[in-house]
């Protein structure tokens, strides 16, 4: 069994004069994280398996500062983050490529990207379809396979949307 949390990065600012991989985020980004994280710890503390996660960050500053923000509040070890930079992707067949590399030691994923790349990954992949997951927007997806290779239908277990939650 493999379970992918997918996690679409902050609302991000557009007022700064840099490239899109540099947009920081902006201060509503903190809410809504602290807010999906509120719902988000107590499934995690519950059915993860921590010692058998990873999690993985598009290199994008809004991307790497949503996952600096999940990875304090669920104290995940420096050595299960990494970033990638081909998480850096708008396209889901590029993401799921990036999601098939992961080792099979590893029982859960946890990726932060971009749109529209996991919103069209979410509806290929889970049993579910939304028109959008909106930044700061979690789904998780759970595979019937033993081998991140062999990931293709799911079944989608949890979608945390901040504004549901408010």
């Amino acid at each position: 069994m493999k379970r992918l949390v997918i996690i679409r990065h902050g609302k991000s600012s557009w007022k700064h004069d840099v490239e899109d991989d540099e947009r920081p985020l902006k201060k509503r980004a903190y809410k809504d994280a602290e807010v999906v994280l509120n719902v988000f710890k107590a499934f995690y503390d519950q059915n993860i398996n921590k010692d058998k996660a990873a999690f993985w960050s598009s290199h994008a500053v809004r991307a790497h500062e949503t996952a600096k923000i999940f990875k304090d509040k669920l104290v995940i070890d420096e050595s299960d983050f990494e970033v990638k930079e081909s998480l850096y992707t708008f396209n889901h067949t590029r993401l799921k490529k990036v999601i098939q590399t992961a080792s099979d030691s590893i029982e859960t994923l946890v990726i932060f990207s971009h749109n529209p790349a996991i919103t069209n990954f979410v509806n290929h992949a889970g049993h579910r379809t939304y028109d959008n997951i909106p930044t700061t927007g979690l789904c998780v997806i759970e595979f019937d396979v033993d081998s991140w290779q062999s990931i293709s239908s799911g079944k989608t277990l949890l979608t945390l949307f901040p504004k549901n939650l408010r």
